[in-house]
């Protein structure tokens, strides 16, 4: 049976969420200081583990530990170690040590795969401030685009300026993207971000299909005027409309909410000139859509707006939309999920299927190989929040069953001839 050090990877995911901005625990934002801080530590951590360290042109950092037949296309473990802002200490921190330690001890105990493993660290899984998510898995699957390049955060800088600024070289980007079939298998343990696997004490959920994802900008328009001067009834207020479509949104997802897994958010809200002396001129608002019903989810924005009409004409108002991203479902590879599910056992632990409502580097992996994903509880649920919190047998039981899956696959992929 695979072993890991349960110890070790617990003290790494203390010392890694240590590296945080002071004044807002959990965060460390993709493409900052803090960022590059938690990365040249985790290298580190790679070479100490007996890994070949490199960086690609993307900005993802691998650590590789060679197999014995070369002609092999390698499985991938891993996730990312950004957060949102506030955010957690698990959320992808815990796939990448979880991996880590995996490869460390097929090191230690002097065991080599057929396979090669590569660890990976993703960049930017999470919604960076270019408004793009999964920087690093697009690239890896070929999908980073020159209009995602050009993207801007508020400073002005440019996705491609920033992808340099972490080391990557955009001008080699093809090198970075892997054909289909390249990729063996892709698999990462990462906390539920919800309470099934809680509430029915399951020690580790088997990803069964991740949801389409949906971005995109809304953009409110009226005019800016003296808040003292203006008499309401002569106001063209853009907050007001903006407010509307967040209660629209809220109300028209949980009607749909009704009928199978669907949610919505308005996460954002930029407002100008955001005085407290102003009449609102614009709001933008970023909307996001989540369901594994990818027609209600492309659909979703133009319907609720649709049923705003008089309401924003009312207050002369006029509103833009602009898609930010779309990505299409995300079915786990069936053999993958087996393999999972048998790991499990393998290694003591229950085990479920459960359907993801949140977005990894999965969905992009899975255009050049199969993937899958383990899923350890976290307590109510919580995420994307300081409150995330998983118990450190729980992070545990996610890495020896990842231990386990690494060597069943290996074995079966390709079997000796």
């Amino acid at each position: 049976m695979a072993r890991i050090d349960d110890g070790r990877l617990w003290r790494r995911l203390e010392r890694l969420a240590g590296i945080t901005e002071p004044d807002r625990p959990w965060t460390r934002r993709s493409f900052t200081p803090r960022y590059l801080e938690g990365r040249e530590w985790l290298a580190q951590e790679f070479r100490e583990a007996g890994l070949d360290v490199r960086l690609d042109a993307a900005g993802n950092l691998f650590g590789t530990l060679r197999g014995t037949e070369p002609g092999l296309p390698p499985i991938l473990i891993g996730s990312h170690t950004d957060s949102v802002p506030s955010g957690g200490r698990f959320d992808g921190p815990l796939g990448v040590l979880a991996a880590l330690e995996v490869a460390q001890s097929l090191v230690e105990r002097g065991e080599q795969l057929r396979h090669t493993l590569e660890v990976c660290d993703f960049l930017a899984e999470e919604p960076s401030e270019f408004g793009l998510s999964c920087v690093g898995s697009r690239a890896l699957a070929g999908k980073l685009t020159d209009d995602m390049l050009a993207m801007t955060r508020p400073d002005g800088m440019t996705l491609r300026e920033a992808i340099a600024y972490v080391g990557g070289d955009p001008a080699r980007l093809a090198e970075a993207a892997r054909a289909p079939g390249s990729v063996a298998a892709y698999v990462e343990v990462h906390i539920e971000q919800g309470r099934v696997l809680e509430s029915e004490g399951t020690d580790i959920g088997v990803v069964t299909d991740l949801a389409s994802i949906r971005r995109e900008k809304i953009l409110v328009t009226g005019r800016a005027d003296h808040a003292g001067a203006t008499p309401m009834k002569l106001r063209a207020d853009a907050l007001v409309g903006a407010a509307a479509i967040v209660t629209a949104v809220h109300e028209r997802a949980a009607e749909l909410a009704a009928e199978r897994p669907f949610v919505a958010t308005v996460g954002r809200i930029v407002n100008w000139p955001n005085a407290a002396n102003a009449v609102p001129g614009s709001s933008e608002l970023t909307l996001e859509v989540r369901s594994a019903d990818e027609a209600a989810v492309e659909r979703f924005a133009a319907d609720v707006l649709a049923g705003l009409a008089g309401t924003l004409e009312a207050h002369s108002l006029k509103v833009e939309r602009g898609l930010i991203s779309h990505v299409p479902p995300s079915p786990c590879d069936p053999f993958v999920q087996e393999t999972i599910a048998k790991a499990a056992e393998k290694a003591g632990l229950t085990s479920r299927p459960l359907f993801s409502g949140a977005g990894h580097d999965g969905m992009w992996v899975s255009h050049v190989g199969p993937f899958g994903m383990i899923f350890v509880p976290c307590r109510d649920g919580r995420s994307h929040t300081p409150e995330e919190w998983t118990e450190p047998h729980q992070a545990a039981a996610g890495a020896k069953a990842l231990a386990e899956t690494v060597e069943l696959l290996d074995a079966e992929l390709a079997p000796p001839a």
